[in-house]
């Protein structure tokens, strides 16, 4: 099954904290499929609390025969292993951000996990590392590419504030 995952951080050595999240979830992957990965790009920070610093967002893809709810387990015990408490006030700075956003072509609902995110075609800084890596990707219920989604959501955002911050992820599982 392919997995598409988000990765953000605004607290502490964001880029640090992104590659370790990247070692650490390559590792979960399986398979000669390849390990995708995206641009990191830099976004404010949405619906976080004032003075919030800005983010560094990208997407994962990998491989993976983990179910669903198992996966999710795995990411959350990399944020907790990297220092992102489990209680903590809504939107609040975080050294690291996974979030699970598709599994393949499920899509289902339970109390702690919505596949796809529900919230995907909402969020450029999510939209747009995911479409350097599955633009062509129809999510359940989308009706349209990632990469479509992305570029309506810039139209109706022209002034979205997501930059490119680096290329170092590149597509490689080699790169450090």
């Amino acid at each position: 099954m392919r997995a598409g995952i988000a990765l953000g951080s605004n607290l502490g050595d964001r880029l640090g904290f992104l590659r370790e999240a990247r070692r650490r979830l390559l590792a979960l992957h399986e398979g000669p499929a390849p390990f995708l990965c995206s641009k990191i790009y830099e976004a404010d920070p949405v619906d976080c609390p004032d003075g919030s610093a800005s983010f560094l967002n990208a997407a994962i893809e990998l491989s993976t025969s983990l179910p669903p709810i198992e996966l999710l387990a795995r990411l959350q015990a990399i944020e907790s292993d990297l220092g992102r408490p489990r209680e903590r006030a809504f939107h609040s700075p975080r050294p690291i951000d996974l979030d699970l956003l598709y599994c393949d072509a499920i899509a289902f609902s339970t109390a702690s996990l919505t596949l796809p995110h529900p919230r995907i075609a909402e969020r450029q800084f999510v939209l747009k590392p995911l479409a350097d890596i599955a633009p062509e990707r129809v999510l359940p219920g989308a009706g349209e590419s990632v990469d479509k989604l992305c570029r309506l959501l810039e139209k109706m955002s022209p002034r979205s504030q997501i930059r490119v911050f680096s290329g170092e992820f590149g597509i490689s599982p080699d790169h450090p």
